[in-house]
């Protein structure tokens, strides 16, 4: 079976081979840890990182402008990022309607030149599919992390869009419909090409409880979700959503939006309390712990909580993925304990 074949029997709980597993080294690792030691641990574990071969010559990664330090980055959306870790998203600084005085001359950029962060080349990008799809692989689309809320937030500030949504400020429907309508010609030139798996990546918890109320995300943010998932859901596409932090409160509200398969963190949410609400019910993308266990637990506690976590959320049927972002911090020892453990329970149920 494909990995392609593999993960959407994952999603659709049509006994896949083995439960999808994604490991993802963040760009910044590269300047905290060895180069070879990085390589080695990619070699030795072809499940994960299938086909690796260590690279010839001095290695070198080209961070995305938003990603690099010393010089502020000014998104599509007038943003200004900046960051203080090469190979980390930084935080915004300038917020292009701190005031509303300045609404009457904001202006959206245009889907057809941008996707997200940078320029648009739809031509590469269908291209880029299409060759997916000539070798077996899975054709993927998606929103900038962070399309809505997060967007939102980055436009006016943060207590500001929460003061805004307090208030009922009435122009902020109006950046709503802005930002949805720039989102909606993302959705639809992907749908155009053909793709068979949607992301929709958004930040919406913090550590204890969601980024805004329950009520706000009804009334403000749930139905430009559920416009911008009609239409992959109409053309038989998955629709996966991502968010960091505990969603607890949130999370019926994003299935009954037309999420398929949901992308969250484990212990911020709760092993248990995943299990009891969501196992069985739609696909668990599960975001592998990177605050506690991994950071600065043994190699044996890791062993243990990868195997909790497929005990209690797997099943033969499917429904589970994982996935963990490895980030500096981590010890190497423990970075090849979650290697191991992730590659040794896969085949749990087989």
């Amino acid at each position: 079976m494909s990995r392609r074949e593999n993960i959407l029997k994952a999603v659709h709980f049509e006994s896949p081979d083995c439960i999808p597993m994604s490991f993802h080294i963040s760009g910044a690792c590269w300047n905290h840890y060895p180069h070879d030691a990085l390589f080695e641990l990619k070699e030795s574990h072809q499940f994960l990182f299938p086909g690796f071969t260590r690279p010839e010559g001095e290695f070198a990664i080209d961070y995305s402008p938003w990603q690099r330090t010393g010089t502020p980055y000014t998104d599509p959306w007038s943003c200004v990022w900046e960051t203080a870790e090469d190979g980390i998203t930084g935080a915004v600084t300038t917020h292009p309607l701190a005031s509303w005085d300045d609404f009457d001359g904001y202006q959206s950029p245009d889907p057809e030149k941008v996707i997200g962060w940078a320029p648009a080349d739809w031509k590469q990008v269908a291209g880029k599919i299409e060759r997916a799809r000539e070798q077996g692989g899975l054709t993927q689309g998606g929103l900038r992390h962070g399309h809505t809320f997060l967007t939102l937030s980055y436009i006016r500030g943060y207590e500001n869009l929460i003061f805004d949504m307090m208030d009922e400020e009435p122009r902020l429907w109006k950046l709503i419909e802005m930002v949805e309508n720039f989102n909606s010609g993302i959705v639809t030139r992907y749908m155009d090409l053909g793709v068979e798996y949607m992301g929709y990546a958004e930040d919406l918890g913090m550590q204890v409880g969601p980024m805004l109320s329950p009520a706000h995300f009804r009334k403000y943010i749930k139905p430009t979700y559920e416009r911008l998932m009609a239409p992959a859901r109409e053309a038989g596409c998955i629709v996966h959503m991502h968010s960091d932090g505990d969603i607890r409160d949130l999370v019926d509200d994003l299935i009954d939006g037309g999420v398929q398969a949901i992308n969250l963190q484990d212990l911020a949410n709760g092993i248990d309390w995943i299990q009891a609400h969501l196992a069985g019910k739609v696909c668990i993308d599960l975001d592998i712990d990177r605050q506690r266990i991994t950071r600065f637990g043994t190699p044996g506690e890791i062993d243990a909580l990868i195997r909790e976590e497929v005990e209690k959320l797997g099943s033969k049927e499917g429904g589970l993925m994982m996935i963990h972002g490895m980030y500096p911090g981590v010890p190497l020892e423990n970075v090849r304990a979650l290697m191991d453990a992730m590659e040794k329970y896969a085949t749990y149920y087989s």
